[in-house]
């Protein structure tokens, strides 16, 4: 398999004026992800950021889904707190289907204090609050199967 930078794996995409999309929890806000959009600015590529780029007020739920299958590059970074946001795990789901259609985009991921087995797996506090999230959103398990 090839080895390509995620600057190479955005270059594709110029019709838009971000590199990459990175989806997060705040539990990794003041640490980690400020480093890596630190080194993403350092690096020449522009990241979105949707605490910083959406305007208050605007419809922000169908901008952000519409702005996900704008990108080449997407980042999910799991953390422990990450799925305990369904706001995360909407983002999730589109940047899912966005892998899937005929334009692929890279999706990559990052696990910060949360182990692999876990999240794919679904175990500790990611089963717990996948069990929250079924409980809560009955009337659309379809949206937390996802």
């Amino acid at each position: 398999m090839e080895c390509r930078s995620i600057q190479s794996m955005a270059s594709s995409s110029t019709t838009h004026k971000y590199d990459v999309f990175v989806s997060f929890r705040g539990d990794v806000h003041n640490g980690f992800a400020d480093h890596l959009f630190a080194a993403f600015h350092r690096n020449g590529i522009i990241a979105f950021r949707d605490d910083k780029s959406l305007k208050q007020g605007q419809h922000i739920y169908t901008e952000l889904m519409e702005t996900i299958e704008s990108f080449k590059v997407l980042i999910v970074i799991f953390s422990k707190n990450y799925v305990t946001s369904s706001w995360c795990l909407q983002e999730l789901a589109k940047m899912l289907e966005c892998r899937t259609k005929v334009a692929t985009p890279n999706l990559l991921h990052i696990c910060y204090d949360v182990s692999l087995f876990e999240v794919r797996r679904q175990k500790g506090v990611y089963e717990m609050a996948c069990a929250k999230h079924e409980e809560r959103l009955k009337h659309d398990l379809e949206m937390v199967q996802q």
